[in-house]
């Protein structure tokens, strides 16, 4: 299972460290955060103990209007189950009575200045993003005319060179030689890098390239949304390459499926443009727009149109 370190969140979102600076190598491993509304009020039933509690401003103007008795009782029940830490948004004051309980449970009490909504949705998205699920394949990952692609082959098959040509005509590379895949949602699978590759292709016989520095920042991009995964394979004579709507198919990541296409090579072939091709496709698809459909409605028509004459 993957974890964050809570000093990793200080330093990522600059946060306050109100109490517990000894205690900020506790690790988080849920990817959602959680305000305490009802366990201040003594209903436990289903509390995410290991998630990062946020206070926000009802929370605390809450505990501020309780007598120190009933504020020990309800604040105690919360922090007996020793969740991760507590964040106070808001900047918020007068927090000394939190302060001595989080002290006596070691456990973090940070603050920032931050909205509860802003913020939370920040730190969900981060915290989804680290915490997701990932593999690493190989391959070449790009965004295409805004869509995310999976470049697959085998070993010289020409996946980095057909790169390459995309990112000269004014393309984004994310990784290549080895694709890192994060699983954020039961539909959504992110692409990136794996840090050490970031930026850079190599290409047979000329080595590596930094894409950034050749083309500008624009040639390269963080991650993307993984919407194709496109295969290059060696040209096949006894296959049937001419379908006017090819059977869809799929290949599973992590639960994920992506469409998948195969493109076969053969000298002559402009294999950049047929990835292209692919990708408006593709999002025309999204949009609704089937051009065989539309092809064979047109001969549809133009049959009856001769029945008629």
């Amino acid at each position: 299972m993957k974890t964050i370190l809570i000093e990793k969140l200080v330093q990522e979102f600059s946060l306050e460290v109100l109490e517990g600076e000894d205690y900020l190598n506790r690790k988080i491993s849920q990817p959602r955060t959680h305000r305490p509304g009802l366990e201040f009020i003594g209903y436990f039933e289903y509390f995410p103990m290991e998630q990062i509690q946020i206070l926000g401003k009802k929370e605390i103007t809450y505990l501020h209007k309780l007598s120190d008795e009933k504020r020990r009782y309800h604040i105690g029940n919360v922090v007996k189950y020793h969740p991760p830490c507590f964040i106070v948004t808001a900047g918020q004051e007068g927090l000394t009575y939190l302060k001595q309980y989080c002290k006596e449970e070691r456990i973090p009490l940070l603050r920032t200045n931050e909205k509860s909504s802003e913020f939370i949705d920040k730190l969900n998205n981060y915290l989804k993003n680290k915490l997701a699920p990932e593999i690493a394949i190989h391959g070449v990952c790009l965004n295409v005319y805004g869509v995310g692609i999976l470049l697959r082959g085998k070993s010289g098959i020409g996946k980095s060179e057909t790169a390459h040509t995309l990112i000269g005509r004014g393309h984004r590379l994310v990784a290549d030689d080895i694709v890192v895949l994060k699983k954020i949602s039961s539909k959504t699978l992110l692409g990136t890098h794996n840090r050490t590759n970031k930026e850079f292709l190599a290409l047979r016989s000329i080595g590596l390239l930094n894409i950034a520095k050749i083309y500008g920042r624009k040639a390269f991009q963080e991650e993307t949304r993984i919407a194709l995964d496109i295969e290059l394979c060696r040209w096949e004579d006894n296959e049937l390459n001419n379908q006017l709507e090819p059977e869809l198919t799929y290949t599973d990541y992590l639960g994920v499926k992506i469409p998948h296409i195969e493109i076969q090579l053969q000298p002559g072939r402009d294999v950049a443009g047929l990835v292209e091709a692919a990708c408006t496709n593709w999002y025309l698809f999204q949009q609704g727009y089937n051009a065989a459909e539309e092809f064979f409605e047109r001969i549809q028509n133009e049959l009856k149109d001769q029945d008629n004459e």
